[in-house]
């Protein structure tokens, strides 16, 4: 059971920093449905990158949903900020707040949709007391922090238990909740990640690296659409 279409959402942490609100326009114009937005904080993940300003930058560049991804800890200072500064979705890690379900709530005061993010050895027992306030389970199938990775195996499996967590959460009358995959997501295995069941596809260096962004964001459609129309 999928409740969602399919999204594509280009990770900005592998654009052109020199000219960002560019790459912004152009790989939505390139057919990518929204902007993810990588934030990290050099003590949560090993790496720095990007703030609520430059959030409220590239707000008015487009009007396609910003995924904010907050690697940082502690989150709840930052969730009204980047809420302030545009975002439309903001997920956190469970280990980067003391009070996880505060902070969920925080994000929906705050009119944002919220979601949790799994990294790979994240078990999913963390989700069990929350779901009813999720909208969004990112699983992440690198180790965060830096773009460009290989996508680890095992998360296939972990993407097909998700799924079957969903599916039995909505059948039991629960909202409608997508799955995200970030990490390693490429033309030649998004196929397969579809098939596990995710519905939203983050892909950095996979898109922004490539001459034309068009190009590959239809392959990877096509990737999909191969897998929803199988016999």
């Amino acid at each position: 059971m999928r409740q969602h279409p399919a999204v594509i959402a280009p990770s900005i942490l592998s654009a052109d920093f020199a000219r960002l609100g560019e790459e912004v326009q152009n790989v939505i114009k390139a057919g990518a449905d929204w902007i993810h937005f990588d934030v990290m904080d050099n003590h949560f993940v090993p790496n720095l990158t990007m703030g609520p300003m430059i959030c409220e930058a590239i707000r008015p560049c487009t009007e396609a949903p910003i995924d904010v991804h907050l690697m940082c800890q502690p989150v709840d200072a930052l969730i009204p900020m980047f809420a302030k500064a545009g975002a439309n979705l903001i997920t956190f890690h469970p280990e980067a707040s003391a009070h996880i379900d505060r902070s969920l709530q925080l994000i929906h005061d705050h009119g944002c949709q919220a979601g949790l993010v799994l990294n790979p050895a994240t078990p999913l027992q963390v989700l069990d007391y929350v779901l009813d306030k999720i909208d969004m389970i990112l699983l992440m199938s690198v180790n965060p922090g830096f773009g460009g990775q290989s996508f680890i195996p095992s998360a296939l499996q972990k993407i097909k238990d998700t799924r079957a967590l969903i599916d039995k959460w909505v059948q039991q009358g629960g909202q409608k909740i997508r799955l995200e995959v970030d990490g390693g997501v490429k033309i030649d295995n998004i196929a397969q990640i579809r098939a596990a069941g995710a519905d939203t596809f983050v892909a950095g260096s996979a898109v922004f690296g490539a001459y034309d962004y068009g190009d590959v964001i239809s392959q990877m459609r096509a990737q999909i659409y191969q897998v929803d129309h199988a016999n």
